[in-house]
């Protein structure tokens, strides 16, 4: 993030806190769930928080023609980038410029449209007020396709040079096996460099999914398979994204029942109203203790 006595990135010369960073607190204001609203929040916050590579097509209210992809990250970290062709690109996995993310996601893509092609949208200061990305998109929900790489980014054209080239090594480099598990929304297997992971985003308020998972965790029900161990959560926009590690050679196939089950019993939980037994209450303090906050 740009200090506030350092250069303002727009090229003014000013500091940045006497240029794009001099918007009013209401710009600054934290939006805790940027993606609320939306049917896809969950699908939201993973490819901007768990997802390395992949991509969805977006569908826009006032541009239905246009071609535009939400992309997990782009060449550079660049906010946005329209290619030779005319498609355009909306990068995901950005610093937040103002305390909205989909209030800068929003001006990312209005610049973007706007752009000619074969140009990025460059990072600039606090977006000022305008549409989110809630008021710009139309309902349908996202269609999620994973990628082993970035190589999508010059799809169809000449083989990249210079700083694309040696951007796309370098994300592609650092590319985790990744699977989206079919059966239930949101959930993402991952095959780290020792374990393998599932990472699970949860569209449920915090409080009474803490709940439901604390009666879970009494009566064991929080195992996903054998050799499997819930390890933690952490909070991303506003939701709760629950862990489990297991052993590296277990396939993204194996989990499809055993994550089905475990939805089924969270549900019949979450529709329990009585009030949590002095082991629950424990047990949910364990869980907190457990519970990192990424933004």
């Amino acid at each position: 993030m740009v200090g506030a006595r350092e250069p303002c990135p727009c090229g003014s010369g000013k500091r940045y806190k006497a240029c794009h960073g001099k918007g009013s607190g209401e710009d600054r204001r934290l939006v805790t769930r940027p993606f609320a609203g939306r049917v896809d929040e969950t699908e939201w916050v993973a490819l901007r928080e768990i997802v390395p590579a992949a991509t969805a097509p977006l569908h826009l209210k006032d541009h239905p023609d246009r071609d535009v992809t939400l992309s997990t990250v782009l060449p550079l970290a660049r906010p946005a980038m329209v290619r030779a062709d005319g498609k355009v690109f909306l990068g995901l996995q950005v610093q937040s410029r103002s305390g909205d993310v989909s209030r800068d996601l929003a001006a990312a893509l209005e610049q973007a449209l706007e752009a000619a092609p074969g140009t990025s949208v460059q990072p600039t200061g606090l977006p000022g007020p305008g549409p989110r990305l809630q008021d710009l998109l139309t309902d349908e929900p996202l269609e999620t396709t994973l990628h082993p790489g970035f190589d999508y980014w010059v799809e169809g054209a000449d083989d990249p040079t210079g700083e694309v080239a040696a951007s796309m090594e370098r994300a592609n480099a650092s590319v985790v096996p990744t699977a989206l598990l079919e059966g239930v929304q949101s959930a993402y297997w991952c095959r780290m460099k020792a374990r393998t992971h599932l990472r699970w985003v949860l569209p449920e308020d915090e409080d009474p999914l803490l709940d439901a998972l604390s009666r879970l965790a009494v009566g064991g029900g929080l195992a996903i398979g054998p050799d499997t161990r819930y390890v933690g959560s952490f909070r991303a926009h506003g939701l709760l994204v629950p862990v489990w590690d297991m052993p590296y050679d277990r396939e993204p196939g194996e989990l499809e029942e055993p994550v089905v089950a475990l939805r089924a019993r969270l549900d019949e939980a979450l529709a329990d109203s009585t009030p949590l037994t002095g082991e629950q209450r424990r047990a949910r303090s364990g869980l907190l203790s457990r519970q990192l906050t990424l933004n």
